[in-house]
């Protein structure tokens, strides 16, 4: 994909979100309105994704550029994988142990004999994020 495409296809998208809350931001600003805009918003982005997808794998084939770019494009998005398997179960689990933590002091402080029972959640929650670290080092695992 040469520059020139890709330029235009980032002035494509960008447009594609600029122009529909330009419209209801001028206009009277109501429900209606603000569905349209959501819609047009989506319906122009995912077209513009869709044509850059194709655009990206499109292109020709290289035989021994393909291979080298291939295995370091797969390490990278291996990392990139690990990353993410880490990252978002730990933001779950925080958001889980916040909720099951307070909700749990607040159960202990009415009564203590359920200390067991709150802990059990609040380890629950924390369990999420060694799934995704566990899931992380099996991935690291295979580059």
């Amino acid at each position: 994909m040469s520059m020139t495409v890709k330029i235009i296809l980032v002035v494509a998208i960008t447009v594609s979100i600029i122009v529909p809350f330009g419209y209801y931001f001028i206009g009277e600003k109501n429900k209606k309105r603000y569905k349209r805009a959501i819609g047009a918003n989506a319906f122009f982005f995912f077209a513009c994704l869709a044509v850059a997808a194709v655009m990206m794998f499109g292109g020709e084939a290289q035989a021994a550029d393909t291979a080298a770019n291939a295995a370091s494009m797969a390490t990278g998005l291996g990392y990139i994988a690990a990353a993410l398997a880490v990252g978002i179960p730990c933001i779950g689990g925080g958001i889980a142990v916040a909720s099951a933590a307070s909700a749990a002091l607040g159960a202990i402080s009415e009564d203590s004999s359920i200390f067991g029972k709150s802990l059990i959640f609040a380890g629950l929650a924390e369990g999420v994020c060694l799934y995704g670290l566990i899931i992380a080092f099996m991935i690291l695992g295979q580059l």
